[in-house]
């Protein structure tokens, strides 16, 4: 039995939410989201507050779906209302990042310079050359997005170069001796 869908979901002031038929969707001053409801789940809102439940409270995988489901909806409130944010750095030498418009241009080390197309919904910043800071109401997008960039050039074991997450610890190895 899921604890987490017993929880409820908080609403913070300026986020609205509306439930039509098997949808919900949560408006607030970061943007509009909704998502489809799952035939398990139900979904109740009342005094700023929203609760998720099963529809049969004695099959477990109806509890695992509104666990699931609770996760998911608390990610959309807390997205319209403060957003989330990953943040990048790259570490190499002339390894570069540069935000033009809707594209982020990004030298890597390799013989051309890479183009990552920026997706509707996010916002990428360059405070400095080796940071890049990717924000949006989308916890999924954004840290797809983050896991597309860091792709490009993952960081290695032996030198620590590439591109990786703020927190993200590289285990060096050690190099080879003669």
């Amino acid at each position: 039995m899921s604890r987490i869908a017993k929880a409820q979901i908080n609403l913070p002031a300026g986020v609205n939410v509306t439930l039509s038929g098997s949808e919900i969707a949560v408006k607030g001053a970061k943007g509009n989201m909704s998502l489809a409801l799952h035939d398990f789940v139900t979904v109740v809102q009342e005094d700023g507050a929203i609760q998720v439940a099963p529809k049969d409270a004695n099959v477990q995988a109806q509890w695992a779906m509104a666990g699931t489901f609770r996760a998911l909806i608390n990610n959309m409130v807390t997205g319209v209302s403060d957003g989330f944010q990953k943040k990048l750095q790259l570490i190499g030498v002339g390894y570069r990042a540069q935000a033009k418009g809707n594209v982020l241009n990004l030298s890597l080390g390799f013989s051309h310079p890479v183009d990552y197309p920026i997706p509707e919904g996010i916002t990428i910043e360059t405070p400095t050359q080796t940071e890049i800071l990717v924000s949006g109401c989308d916890k999924q997008k954004v840290g797809q997005v983050s896991s597309e960039i860091r792709a490009y050039r993952p960081p290695e074991p032996y030198k620590g170069k590439g591109v990786r997450y703020s927190d993200e610890y590289v285990v060096r190895k050690e190099a080879k001796n003669k």
